[in-house]
C-alpha cells in the first residue's frame, strides 16, 4: 500500500508542469498595495482639504511629493492652493509657479482657492507675470505694427519709387514692424501662448545698418549694386543658422527656454541673447558711422529739394536715436541695473520711424528717391537725351526771355506743350531744360513766376485797392483757392495775411521817417 502512494505521488509530479504550481515573489505580491496606499494617501488629503484641514492634507501632499510616485504637477497644484488655504502667500506662489512650469495653465489663476491671497501683491505680481495683458500701450504697438506691414507694401506697390530705394526702405520698415510685433507678443505675455514666437525678431537684428546704409548710397550716390555687395548678409546667415537649433525646437522646449527651464536655457538660451545683442550693438554702430558720412556728404548737395533734404535728416536722427537708446540698454542689462524705460526709448525711436515713413509714402513719397527724383521728376530719364549743350543753353536762354519779356506764365491757358511749341522743340526737351536749369518741374516754375508778381503787386499796393481774387487773375490763376496755396507754399503767408504785413512795414516806415 505504501508502494502504492509513492507511485501515485511520482505520477502526480510528472502529469503537472511546475509553473502551474508556482508562488508570486514578494514584489509581486507587494506592489499593488503600495499603489493602493499612495492613492489612499492622496484621496485621504483631498478629503482634509475639502474639509479646510489644510495643515494635515499639506503635510500628505508633500510627503507624497518627496517620494515621487504621483505626478509632480498635480502636486504643485493641491500644494499651492493649500498654502493659499492657509494664507501662506510666499509658499502658495513658490508652489503656484512650480506648476507652471510643469504644465503651464494660467487658468489655474482664477481657481476660487486662491481668493484669500489674491489681493496680495506676491500673488498679483506672479500673475502679471504669466497672463495675457493688454493695455493701451501694447495695443498701440500692435497697431504700429500693423501699419508698418501695411506700409511695407504700399511702398513697394508705388512704380514712382525707385525699385531699388523701396525695396530696401521697405525692407526697413518690415524689421521695425517685425521688432515691435515681437515686443507686442513679450510685454502682454503671449509669447507664453504661442512659443513660437520666441527669438522671432532676432534673425532681423543685423539687417538694419545694411538695409539703411544701401537705402542712403542709392539715393545720395545713385549707387549701382554687385554681387559682393552680397557679402553684407553673411552675419545674418551666419546668425540665422546660429539660431537654428532654437527654431528647430517643438513648442513646449520653447516654453521652458521662455519659462527659465534651466537645462534648455544652458543649451540655447542666455548666452544666443547676449551673443545676439552685442553683435547687432557693432553692426549699428559700425553701420551708422557709414550711414553719417553719406548723410553729411548729402546734405550738402544742392541738387537736392528743401523736402528730400528734411527727409534725410529725419531718418538719420530717428534711426540714431534708435542706436544711443539700444546702446545705453544693453551696457545697462549687462551690469543688471534696471533698463526699463531705456527699453521703451528703444521701441519708441522705432514706431517714431514707422510712423514718419508712412506718413512721408502718404504725403510726399517723391523723397524717398533722393537724388533719383527732383521734384517728381528723375535725373536719370534725360541720360539717352539727344540734347545738346549748346542746344540747351540756347533754350534756356529763349524760355526765360518768353518768361521776363513776354510773361507767358500769366496765360491761363499755358502749359508744357504750348511752351514747347513756342520754344520750337520737343515737350521732352522742354522739360529737361527746365529740370536741369532751374532745379525745378514746369508747373513749379509757373508757380515761382507768378507768385513773384503778384508779391510785386501787394508790395506797392499800400492802400489795398486791390481784391485778392483781382491779383489771381492778373497773375495768370483761374481761381482763388489755387492761388492762396501756392502763395503760401512760397511765403508761408496768405495774400491777405500778406498784404496786411506790407501796410503794416509801410506804415512803420512812414513814423520812422517822419
Amino acid at each position: 500500500m505504501r508502494r502504492l502512494r509513492i507511485v501515485f505521488g511520482l505520477f502526480l509530479l510528472l502529469s503537472f508542469p511546475t509553473s502551474a504550481l508556482s508562488y508570486p515573489s514578494v514584489a509581486e505580491s507587494r506592489l499593488p498595495h503600495f499603489y493602493d496606499i499612495t492613492q489612499d494617501l492622496l484621496t485621504r488629503a483631498d478629503e482634509l482639504y475639502q474639509k479646510q484641514n489644510y495643515s494635515e492634507a499639506l503635510k500628505i501632499y508633500l510627503q507624497l511629493l518627496e517620494e515621487g510616485k504621483i505626478e509632480k504637477s498635480q502636486l504643485y497644484k493641491k500644494i499651492a492652493l493649500g498654502y493659499a488655504g492657509l494664507e501662506n502667500t510666499e509658499k502658495s506662489v513658490v508652489f503656484l509657479e512650480k506648476y507652471l512650469f510643469e504644465e503651464f495653465n494660467t487658468a489655474l489663476f482664477l481657481n476660487e482657492g486662491f481668493d484669500s491671497i489674491k489681493h496680495t501683491d506676491e500673488f498679483a505680481t506672479l500673475e502679471e507675470k504669466y497672463t495675457t495683458n493688454i493695455n493701451v500701450w501694447s495695443f498701440i504697438l500692435l497697431y504700429i505694427a500693423l501699419i508698418g506691414f501695411y506700409i511695407t507694401i504700399v511702398l513697394n506697390l508705388n512704380k514712382n519709387i525707385d525699385k531699388l530705394a523701396r525695396v530696401l526702405i521697405s525692407g526697413f520698415i518690415l524689421v521695425h514692424s517685425i521688432f515691435i510685433l515681437h515686443w507686442f507678443f513679450f510685454a502682454t505675455n503671449y509669447q507664453f501662448q504661442f512659443p513660437h514666437t520666441h527669438l522671432m525678431s532676432s534673425p532681423f537684428a543685423l539687417l538694419f545698418g545694411p538695409l539703411l546704409y544701401f537705402y542712403y548710397k542709392r539715393i545720395t550716390r545713385q549707387y549701382q549694386f554687385k554681387p559682393k555687395d552680397l557679402l553684407h548678409l553673411v552675419p545674418t546667415v551666419l546668425l540665422l543658422t546660429y539660431l537654428l537649433p532654437v527654431y528647430a525646437l517643438s513648442a513646449p522646449d520653447k516654453l521652458d527656454v521662455i519659462l527659465g527651464n534651466v537645462a534648455v536655457e544652458e543649451a540655447y538660451g542666455n548666452y544666443n541673447l547676449l551673443i545676439i545683442s552685442s553683435t547687432k550693438l557693432i553692426s549699428l554702430i559700425g553701420y551708422g558711422y557709414f550711414i553719417r558720412k553719406l548723410y553729411l556728404e548729402s546734405s550738402k548737395t544742392k541738387e537736392l529739394s528743401k523736402n528730400n533734404k528734411l527727409w534725410q535728416k529725419n531718418i538719420y536722427r530717428i534711426h540714431f536715436m534708435y542706436i544711443f537708446t539700444y546702446a545705453f540698454y544693453f551696457f545697462f542689462v549687462n551690469y543688471n541695473i534696471n533698463s526699463g524705460i531705456l527699453l521703451n526709448l528703444q521701441i519708441i525711436s522705432m514706431t517714431l520711424m514707422v510712423l514718419y515713413v508712412g506718413y512721408s509714402a502718404n504725403v510726399q513719397p517723391n523723397v524717398f528717391n533722393g537724388l533719383y527724383a527732383l521734384n517728381d521728376q528723375l535725373f536719370f530719364k534725360y541720360k539717352n537725351s539727344g540734347l545738346t549743350e549748346s542746344l540747351s543753353e540756347e533754350l534756356k536762354s529763349n524760355l526765360v526771355k518768353l518768361f521776363d519779356e513776354h510773361k507767358v506764365y500769366k496765360e491761363n491757358d499755358i502749359s508744357l506743350e504750348i511752351l514747347a511749341e513756342r520754344l520750337n522743340t520737343t515737350r521732352h526737351n522742354t522739360s529737361q531744360v527746365i529740370n536741369e536749369h532751374f532745379k525745378m518741374n514746369f508747373h513749379e516754375l509757373i508757380n515761382s513766376y507768378r507768385i513773384h508778381e503778384a508779391k510785386q503787386i501787394l508790395d506797392t499796393d499800400y492802400l489795398k485797392n486791390l481784391n485778392i481774387i483781382d491779383i489771381a487773375y492778373e497773375v495768370g490763376y483761374n481761381n482763388k483757392v489755387t492761388f492762396n496755396k501756392a502763395f503760401k507754399k512760397d511765403t508761408d503767408l496768405t495774400p491777405t495775411e500778406y498784404q496786411k504785413k506790407t501796410l503794416r512795414n509801410s506804415l512803420k516806415t512812414s513814423v520812422s521817417s517822419t
